[in-house]
């Protein structure tokens, strides 16, 4: 992937038919506070959009916001693909109401980290610039 320049660029999605946007929007501020450049594709996406959206953005990450409890099978077709259009090195996180279960199998289909309730915004600032590419000059 090489060093790109400027700030890190995430797309933050709603995808499915969840309604709620309050915590991807508290993310997307806090990611924005940080530094970073943030892509707020709004609620409703299909996992078609965000991809689209995120190439189209040349984006380092996508982060996943869900509460419908849709997250294996989104999630998952977000991963397919990113894979599909050679675009994998986009790294994928999520968050939402994901059960401690679900969390291991969705990590091994590609999804670099999970966010449940409680996390703080801090710690996903630092785990997104602790493992998607670093801006130049960092």
């Amino acid at each position: 992937m090489g060093v790109a320049a400027g700030p890190i660029r995430v797309v933050v999605a709603k995808p499915g038919l969840d309604g709620h946007d309050r915590g991807a929007k508290v993310i997307a501020r806090a990611l924005r506070d940080a530094g970073m450049e943030v892509i707020y594709t709004g609620l409703h996406q299909t996992p078609e959009q965000i991809v689209d959206t995120a190439i189209q953005e040349d984006a380092d990450a996508i982060g996943l916001s869900i509460l419908s409890g849709a997250h294996n099978t989104l999630f998952a077709r977000v991963i397919e693909l990113l894979v599909e259009r050679d675009a994998e090195d986009i790294k994928v996180f999520g968050g939402g109401i994901i059960p401690e279960a679900d969390i291991a199998p969705l990590k091994e289909k590609g999804v670099a980290a999970i966010f449940t309730p409680g996390a703080t915004t801090a710690s996903i600032v630092d785990w997104v610039r602790a493992n998607v590419r670093q801006p130049a000059g960092a």
